[in-house]
């Protein structure tokens, strides 16, 4: 099979490569510079060419905070080119695999973990957008899996852990927000989950959205004072604060724990809790 994977420079699709060193299908990795996904004909003509049977889009506008002043670029990317690939998948009957966000729950006050069928309700121009990109794909005809996902990090790129590894090594005090839970996602294990399913073909029959996270639940302090105590960076001052004491032109969610029994019914892989991927992670950071 041959199989495309976008934004294949960022947190989850560098760990799509590692995952798929050896694969017995053939994978083609662009970024924007490769391939402009917001160029329709640009995706028909690469995805003819190469002859592509699945897209894993690992692409997305993800500055949460500029998509509030630049709507129309966090559209292009979000939606739009999302609803170009999806339109030229179900043309060639191939797949269409897609990663989402708790973001599209936005302001929606939910206090046990999220089901794929709760109420949408996006409450920043980032959600909007990746609401619209889901609701794309749905209404394009295509064999599609959406997987929706939180608080993702990696040894790669800009992330909250990365952020939080150089800060506590650094300062000697931190305030981290308390009041808004999740569980952080490694993005090692979500893309060994997609590729699991992928190459093995359990997508058939199995079409539709999805929620994948790490096991377990925590604040960004918790996640702040997990960081520190696995890297043995101890002589940070953690201690929490409410969002208030940070302004931001979003409203994030204050709870995004994401129920995946739908998931690990379907699929049954385990999924591991997020402590102990943090410490796979951190052991790469730390060499």
């Amino acid at each position: 099979m041959n199989i495309l994977v976008t934004g294949a420079n960022g947190q989850l699709g560098n760990h799509m490569r590692l995952k798929n060193a050896n694969s017995r299908h053939q994978y083609f990795y662009t970024d924007i510079e490769d391939l402009d996904i917001t160029n329709r004909s640009a995706v028909e003509e690469y995805v003819t060419t190469h002859q592509i049977e699945a897209i894993i889009n690992c692409a997305a506008y993800t500055n949460v905070d500029k998509a509030e002043s630049d709507e129309s670029a966090a559209d292009l990317l979000n939606h739009v080119a999302v609803g170009y690939m999806a339109q030229i998948m179900a043309s060639v009957g191939g797949l269409l695999v897609h990663v989402s966000t708790d973001y599209v729950f936005g302001g929606s006050l939910y206090n046990t973990p999220l089901q794929e069928d709760c109420q949408t309700n996006p409450t920043s121009a980032y959600g909007r957008t990746k609401l619209a990109g889901e609701q794309a794909i749905v209404s394009s005809g295509c064999r599609y899996l959406i997987f929706r996902t939180a608080w993702l990090y990696s040894e790669f790129g800009k992330n909250f852990c990365k952020t939080m590894l150089s800060l506590t090594a650094t300062k000697p005090a931190l305030t981290v927000v308390f009041d808004q839970v999740g569980t952080p996602t490694y993005a090692g294990d979500l893309a060994l989950a997609i590729s699991t399913i992928v190459e093995n073909g359990w997508d058939e029959g199995n079409e539709g959205i999805y929620h994948f996270g790490n096991e377990g639940v925590c604040s960004w302090f918790d996640f702040t004072k997990e960081i520190a105590r696995q890297s043995h960076q101890l002589d940070c001052d953690i201690r929490p604060c409410h969002s208030s004491e940070y302004p931001s032109p979003v409203v994030r969610p204050s709870y995004s724990v994401l129920d995946k029994t739908k998931f690990k019914n379907t699929f049954h892989i385990t999924i591991p809790y997020w402590t102990d991927s943090l410490a796979v992670c951190l052991k790469g950071l730390l060499k």
